[in-house]
């Protein structure tokens, strides 16, 4: 008997690169949307993720087979799980959010501004997309849009230094809010309680299984990492630098 039945990934530097497309290059034999179409066919497959889910689909599914019989073994978790998305009569189906209010949406744009003046970040002259995109759940900063490109978003933050800081000055202005570290330049502000692990309690409670049935696989699995959270759910986690590590791993699965 398999030792795992549900196999749950990152995405942003974990099966892409920030904010990029999922590898779907039919004349590489170790591409990446060819291998999560054969682990679909062996395992249930959750991607969970601070993005939203229109981000999930340029980014995820636009690259996966349209194969229904693969696709009811994927669970999209967006806007790290505060709803979960099933495949189900050739749709993919998204509960409604639990969404913010608008007070509490304008309490945390307030202390986006205070947080900006207070560690000396100005918006750059050149942005690419929403540098604050509500995602009704979840507030997130993005330094230079969301839409940046990745040479962009890799060389600004690599350490987190600029951002630990940065959340640190939210969490004195937000302390009934959680701030989190995201992808290559992101901040995602939520409700309290709102991280991988509650995405992934509840993707297991829906599917019915144990936390031990679930092997998680990301990126930033160190103490203050965005998928450390995971650490307390997972009976098992794999750290990964980049998505050919990813590939690795999911090559060992299918073996």
């Amino acid at each position: 008997m398999k030792k795992f039945e549900l196999i749950a990934f990152d995405v942003d530097g974990t099966l892409t690169r920030s904010k990029s497309p999922l590898e779907d290059n039919p004349l590489v034999d170790t591409d990446m949307s060819d291998l999560l179409n054969k682990l679909m066919a062996k395992y249930k497959v959750a991607i969970i993720s601070g993005a939203s889910y229109k981000q999930f689909e340029s980014q995820i599914l636009d690259h996966l087979s349209k194969d229904s019989e693969l696709l009811k073994n994927l669970y999209l978790l967006p806007t790290n799980g505060t709803t979960i998305c099933i495949y189900k009569e050739g749709l993919w189906q998204c509960p409604p959010v639990n969404a913010l209010t608008e007070e509490e949406k304008k309490e945390i744009y307030t202390a986006f501004n205070k947080m900006f003046e207070e560690v000396g970040f100005k918006i750059p002259d050149r942005v690419y997309g929403e540098v604050i995109e509500d995602r009704d759940s979840q507030i997130t900063f993005s330094a230079f849009g969301q839409k940046a490109p990745i040479e962009v978003k890799e060389a600004w933050d690599k350490d987190h230094q600029k951002r630990q800081e940065m959340v640190s000055v939210l969490k004195k202005y937000l302390p009934d809010f959680a701030s989190h570290i995201g992808g290559a330049t992101s901040i995602d502000v939520t409700r309290k309680g709102i991280d991988k692990a509650y995405g992934l309690r509840e993707l297991l409670k829906y599917l019915n299984l144990p936390g031990k049935k679930l092997l998680y696989v990301g990126d930033e699995l160190r103490p203050d990492g965005n998928d450390a959270p995971a650490l307390s759910v997972a009976g098992e986690c794999r750290a990964v630098t980049d998505p050919e590590e990813t590939k690795k791993v999911i090559s060992n699965l299918l073996a």
